[in-house]
């Protein structure tokens, strides 16, 4: 099964998603002052949305700071982005932003924490996009 990376603020909404999927996943540090771990093998990124209202901002540190390292981002294949709908189309801007600069898919959105229906598509979605790389 594939690899997850992904970050989560003290909010925790991301972390409640990741454990609802039951799948194995590497937290990113909240403080992005810490070095950023390195991955050897290929991922799909789980990131959540922080902007201001124009969309600045969207893509938290800590993922920039792991980003940035290109052994890392050798290895990313897809981004799976959530947000809150109350931002309109910044909804799960992150998601846009990263798979804009790294050339990877979108691979789905949700919401907060997500629903039940949330998990089960990204649990079955992730088997059938590993089957195909």
């Amino acid at each position: 099964m594939c690899k997850l990376v992904y970050f989560s603020s003290q909010s925790g909404n991301t972390q409640r998603f990741i454990e609802k999927l039951n799948l194995n996943a590497i937290r990113l540090p909240i403080n992005a002052e810490v070095s950023p771990q390195i991955t050897t093998e290929p991922f799909i990124l789980i990131c959540p949305t922080y902007a201001d209202g124009y969309g600045r901002g969207a893509v938290p540190k800590s993922v920039i700071n792991f980003l940035n390292n290109p052994k890392n981002r050798s290895f990313l294949k897809g981004i799976i982005a959530s947000g809150n709908r109350n931002f309109g189309c910044l909804f799960a801007q992150a998601g846009n932003v990263i798979a804009q600069k790294c050339q990877v898919p979108v691979l789905y959105r949700f919401e907060l924490s997500g629903t039940e229906q949330d998990v089960l598509r990204v649990q079955e979605g992730l088997k059938r996009f590993w089957l195909t790389l």
